[in-house]
């Protein structure tokens, strides 16, 4: 076998070997955004839990206080703590609302 018939088999097997690379699809390049919008409202979404939790501790050992300084009181204080604990919790409530519409 001479060498020119050797360069020219292997100049054909290296051409066979990389055509399946060199005509293979290109992957697509990945999109690097950050959606912002998800970020704002998760952000949101943990300032008001965190401030909801804060001010049910506040609310429940403030009614607790005042129970345990005035026994008789306690019919009323019980529906200012409910009521309050509500509107706190509802606060919770609409914020996950808006984060699981966006």
């Amino acid at each position: 076998m001479t060498r020119k018939v050797a360069a020219v088999m292997l100049i054909a097997v290296l051409a066979l070997l990389v055509a399946p690379v060199t005509f293979a699809q290109a992957a697509a390049a990945p999109e690097h955004t950050t959606n912002w919008v998800s970020v704002a409202a998760a952000l949101a979404l943990g300032i008001a839990a965190a401030g909801c939790g804060i001010g049910q501790g506040m609310a429940t050992g403030s009614a607790c206080e005042g129970a345990a300084r005035n026994p008789g009181a306690f019919g009323s204080i019980r529906l200012a703590f409910i009521l309050g604990v509500v509107f706190m919790e509802s606060l919770t409530l609409y914020a996950l609302l808006i984060v699981l519409i966006k």
